[in-house]
């Protein structure tokens, strides 16, 4: 087993996870630099978009989960604010950024499509690389397999994936390597002649939205509203919206701006 604890200075405990966040953040934003310098738009303007959506994001990934966990709080209301014990989802964290995403967008008058889809890449690459810290943490797996199955994975990842004495779907890789190959979807397509402002973000909404929910049903932590899980919800929301925005879009020039 993998120690979550990377180091400790003094009483500051530095765990993987925060280590991996943080490399996602500042591999982020490069790549959204890059991106930016080719579209013509500031860096700055991204750089204060980063300062002020990633705060925001966090507290959207916390709400969105305290609310559809609430029978776990409600009585103990302290517990909402212990992020440190874990318990934040990033469907809570997108929905949150892209309000300031827009907001920032209409005040500085830069194009909303373009903005969406020069962080689109970087954000799904991000989200590639933070799964890594649920695999420290021995988190958002899958249900319980077999020896034989579990073997077909590097050892490291078997010893990771042996939790009181079972082996269970390494879920965070499934969803690892499927954001990565988004990402790269996303780099192949960005240029092409069919990509309108808008479009990228949109692809990635409804290819993160298709691979999460066929992920999620493997999942034993999944948030539940009733009987349904609510991440396969939110993402047959996504994919249905997003198809039909890109519908719009193409067929009937519906424009994607914030001015």
């Amino acid at each position: 087993m993998i120690d979550p604890v990377a180091f400790q200075i003094g009483s500051i405990t530095v765990r993987w996870y925060g280590i991996l966040i943080s490399m996602a953040v500042l591999i982020g934003l490069l790549l959204t630099f890059r991106e930016a310098e080719r579209k013509g738009i500031e860096q700055e303007f991204f750089l204060d978009l980063f300062i002020y959506s990633i705060p925001v994001a966090i507290i959207g990934a916390r709400l969105y989960y305290v609310i559809f966990s609430w029978s776990t709080y409600r009585y103990n209301l302290a517990k909402v604010f212990s992020i440190r014990e874990g318990g934040l989802a990033i469907h809570g964290a997108i929905i949150a950024g892209l309000v300031v995403f827009y907001l920032m967008a209409k005040r500085r008058q830069v194009p909303f499509g373009q903005v969406i889809d020069t962080v689109a890449p970087a954000l799904v690459l991000g989200q590639a690389i933070g799964r890594w810290g649920n695999f420290i943490n021995q988190e958002a797996y899958g249900s319980v397999v077999s020896k034989e199955f579990i073997a077909y994975f590097p050892s490291f990842i078997q010893r990771q994936m042996l939790i009181n004495g079972n082996y269970y779907h390494p879920a965070f890789l499934y969803e690892s390597v499927w954001n990565f190959l988004l990402f790269i979807f996303l780099l192949v397509i960005k240029s092409k002649d069919f990509i309108k402002d808008g479009d990228l973000f949109l692809f990635y909404v409804i290819g993160y939205s298709l691979g999460r929910f066929f992920i999620e049903g493997i999942r034993l932590d999944s948030l539940m509203l009733g009987p349904f899980r609510v991440a396969q919800l939110i993402s047959l929301l996504a994919i249905l919206t997003g198809g039909i925005i890109l519908y719009l879009k193409h067929r009937k020039g519906m424009g994607f701006d914030a001015g």
